[in-house]
């Protein structure tokens, strides 16, 4: 049986799709399941997180890991299916052609998303995307700050956002944290300190919920 494709895409750059990639990865790969990360966004920061966590672990990440152009996405992410529980794909912004081979490949899209309307706006094309592809789509409320009441009026709209029955909103939320992008500096994961922080505890219940949303 082939694994399950996760395709994190999301038209608005700075919108934390590769930083989500990373840490859903290791989390997956600490439950037991065979990971592959597939990078096809020209600016490659998922390969470079990639190599600095190779040198930190010895040579030994963790996971496969390979970066592609756009044209050969699906047919590299339905071998690595087979051979692998998961692949998870970072997707480029403004680039319709690869977002959309990305998003077919996909058994699920997850669809990071900001409480702030930039964010709100800019997640419309990839909602359309994954409808025209028939693909169901997770919406994960990410960077989220503190409790203020713009930020609740804005998690309130994009709680609006999930009408069609392919749209979903994840229950966990993903905080606004400096340890995301502070662990991923040094190649590891939230998930991978000693200590259980909360950074860590919300990525990895938002892996096990992706998991359980995807059968």
């Amino acid at each position: 049986m082939a694994g399950k494709v996760f395709t994190v895409a999301q038209q608005k750059g700075g919108a934390g799709k590769t930083t989500l990639v990373a840490h859903l990865a290791i989390a997956w790969a600490q439950l037991g399941r065979s990971v592959a990360t597939v990078d096809i966004d020209p600016q490659g920061s998922l390969t470079r997180w990639h190599a600095v966590r190779a040198e930190a672990t010895g040579g030994n990440p963790g996971f496969t890991h390979v970066q592609i152009n756009g044209w050969r996405t699906q047919a590299e992410v339905e071998k690595l299916a087979r051979i692998h529980d998961i692949v998870v794909v970072d997707s480029p912004p403004h680039a319709q052609t690869e977002a959309r081979i990305a998003v077919r490949t996909a058994s699920l899209v997850i669809a990071p998303v900001q409480p702030s309307p930039m964010d709100l706006w800019a997640v419309h094309p990839t909602i359309d995307l994954a409808g025209q592809e028939k693909r169901g789509l997770l919406l994960v409320l990410n960077r989220v700050p503190p409790r203020t009441k713009l930020a609740d009026e804005l998690v309130a709209k994009v709680r609006d956002l999930v009408n069609p029955p392919a749209v979903a909103l994840a229950e966990t939320q993903i905080g606004n944290r400096t340890a995301y992008a502070g662990t991923l500096l040094t190649g590891l994961s939230v998930t991978e300190g000693a200590r259980r922080t909360q950074a860590g505890t919300e990525m990895q219940t938002l892996a096990e919920e992706i998991l359980a949303r995807a059968g």
